[in-house]
């Protein structure tokens, strides 16, 4: 694909290369790239959220059951999508949504992502 890019005549303004179909592919693979090459410093700084062992909340639940006390459980679907994220992190429009007004626009993150590496430390951090 980069080739049949690289033989084409360069384009000489920025629009034209946004609606040529080969240059939007050529670049929707660089970036595909940059997704699978993600390196811990560069890309995001630590992702480590600290975690309760089994055997710490098994022995809390024992000792709340001896104690007589009401444990209630509940699971948070989406608790990753509160945290806020220091990095800034662009991300393309997702399939299916085209935003009208800006179809060839990306969109800056502000809140963390499930999938990204930084949202259980953001989720952790709020």
């Amino acid at each position: 694909m980069a080739r049949a890019v690289r033989d084409q005549e360069e384009p000489k303004r920025v629009n034209q290369a946004l609606k040529d179909p080969s240059w939007i592919e050529a670049m929707q693979e660089e970036l595909l790239q940059f997704k699978m090459q993600k390196e811990e410093g560069i890309d995001y700084e630590e992702f480590f959220a600290p975690v309760a062992r089994i055997e710490a909340i098994r022995l809390f639940l024992a000792y709340a059951s001896f104690l007589g006390f009401p444990v209630y459980q509940m699971d948070v679907k989406s608790a990753f999508l509160y945290g806020t994220i220091e990095e800034e992190i662009y991300i393309c429009q997702p399939p299916g949504y085209k935003d009208r007004e800006n179809p060839n626009k990306v969109y800056k993150v502000v809140k963390a992502l499930y999938g990204l590496h930084q949202a259980p430390r953001a989720w952790y951090e709020t």
